[in-house]
């Protein structure tokens, strides 16, 4: 099975061509105006070796991009050459709708602890996104590092560094609004938690360790775990 394919859904009336794949085991199948649904590939079969590059549609778009050269009027997108829109939503976990959020410092080569750089990372270990700003302090000011979102039970990756940027990172601060999409949800206070981060541990290996979030040893800080804010400063 491949894109292009003409299928028919073996549970149910309908089918289309394939749009896309969705992982291993879900397939896009595009109906006549152009809906995408995902199915389980186990769920479809191919009813056709018919190609959706035929000479008529050749022609179309040939006649299209003449058009385009006779008038500067963009053609009509063709639904098999449309972006692939659908996206499954975050998955929810059991227990995870208290907070617990954390600043991750993550060695690229922890065999080369002393030549190696680093990753940062936001760990999001909750059921809520995240609305984030992270920022260092520089004297009495601070300066803006990252921004974004970050979706429920997931890792954003902040920034790459050295160990000559450690002193730029000595006085953190990460700000955070929890919310929900589609669904009603408890409040959330937002977070405004201040790190000091020990630029010695850096040079130790032992610093690093083993953790839920990363196949290698990380530094974690902890801004809110359980709902309960931890701040260090």
């Amino acid at each position: 099975m491949k894109i292009g394919d003409k299928v028919r859904f073996l549970s149910e009336v309908g089918g289309g061509k394939v749009a896309g794949f969705q992982g291993k085991n879900i397939v896009l199948v595009e109906d006549e105006d152009g809906f995408q649904m995902p199915m389980l590939i186990n769920e479809v079969v191919v009813v056709g070796d018919e190609s959706y590059e035929t000479t008529r549609m050749v022609e179309q778009k040939a006649k299209a991009r003449q058009a385009v050269d006779d008038s500067d009027e963009e053609p009509e997108i063709e639904p098999a050459d449309r972006p692939i829109t659908f996206k499954a939503k975050p998955e929810e976990r059991k227990g995870g709708d208290k907070l617990s959020v954390f600043l991750a410092f993550v060695p690229m080569d922890v065999k080369e602890l002393s030549q190696s750089r680093f990753e940062t990372y936001l760990v999001n270990d909750s059921n809520y996104y995240l609305r984030y700003v992270l920022m260092t302090a520089e004297g009495s000011a601070w300066k803006l590092r990252a921004e974004g979102e970050i979706e429920p039970n997931c890792k954003e990756f902040i920034e790459e560094f050295g160990r000559e940027d450690l002193n730029d990172l000595e006085h953190c601060c990460v700000q955070l609004m929890a919310y929900k999409r589609d669904k009603h949800y408890l409040l959330k206070s937002p977070v405004n938690a201040q790190v000091r981060v020990d630029t010695v541990k850096f040079y130790k290996l032992h610093a690093f360790r083993e953790n839920d979030f990363f196949e290698q040893p990380a530094l974690l800080y902890t801004l809110i775990e359980n709902d309960v804010q931890k701040v260090k400063i």
